[in-house]
């Protein structure tokens, strides 16, 4: 049966587009069809209705977390434009983003291949990925494949999955997540400085990249990812120069607080549609 759940500060295309997912197919204007946690859900958004098509009340529960409809964003808004009020119109440009609760492995794995591509190839590798290794789970959509599946793949095999020099980063990942090198559960334990330590530890994850996993796939909705486009937008409208990442990263921290990565998709979507 089809669910309809009403939303408020909530905007299906923003939040989709705004970098933070890739496995996603849009229909038309709020209509897509998403894959996430072995899932593929067809949504549509009309107005305050955000309509989930085939699914249970279980589901339903499942894609509310997933969409994080129960948090409170007109809070986090007036906190952020309160300690910042220059932010006031570049959340209002994006004011239907919410952060998805993603899977841990998947975001790890998305967001090494993100590294030095465009969202439309980014879109690209991990779709071949899924369909060459993952469960298909209707016409047309696979599951992300699972890390069990991906620790038996090649570096050539990633590469042919168009990974390019990513390849070996990605067979470095899943050989330290199978082993439990890695662990999602152990680093839920840890301090975010902690967390950074230890995902650096696999081969080409940088600062970047783990703080988008640290925000997308383990909750900590504190951590400010900084690519090319936050250091542009914070340095056109905070340093009025080049600035270094560590000093762009420390501002953040001492002006967002505990809602950094609020603010970043914020300032991300922002600076992509400027």
């Amino acid at each position: 049966m089809n669910s309809i759940v009403k939303v408020k500060d909530f905007n299906l295309e923003q939040t989709l587009e705004c970098g933070q997912c890739f496995r996603f197919k849009k229909y038309s204007d709020n209509h897509y069809i998403v894959n996430a946690k072995d899932k593929a859900l067809e949504v549509k958004q009309e107005d305050d209705n955000l309509i989930f098509y085939n699914i249970s009340k279980e589901e339903e529960k499942n894609w509310i977390e997933y969409f994080d409809l129960d948090r409170d964003y007109s809070e986090i808004k007036d906190y952020i434009i309160s300690r910042e009020p220059k932010m006031k119109e570049i959340i209002e440009a994006g004011s239907g983003i919410r952060i998805l609760n993603q899977d841990f492995f998947e975001t790890l794995i998305s967001f090494i291949i993100s590294q030095n591509k465009q969202i439309p190839q980014i879109k690209q590798v991990i779709n071949n990925l899924a369909i060459k290794y993952g469960e298909e789970l209707s016409d047309d959509n696979y599951a992300f494949p699972t890390m069990e599946r991906l620790s038996q793949v090649t570096e050539e095999e990633f590469r042919e999955s168009k990974a390019g020099f990513r390849a070996k980063y990605l067979v470095d990942a899943c050989e330290k997540v199978k082993s439990g090198l890695i662990n999602e559960k152990d680093l839920l334990t840890l301090s975010n400085e902690e967390i950074l330590n230890e995902l650096c530890t696999i081969k080409g994850v940088g600062v970047k990249v783990s703080n988008c996993v640290m925000l997308f796939g383990l909750g900590r909705k504190e951590a400010f990812p900084i690519d090319v486009w936050i250091k542009r937008i914070m340095e056109e409208i905070y340093f009025k120069k080049e600035t270094k990442l560590d000093i762009i990263q420390k501002f953040a921290e001492e002006k967002f607080g505990s809602y950094g990565g609020f603010a970043q998709q914020y300032l991300f979507y922002y600076s992509r549609i400027k």
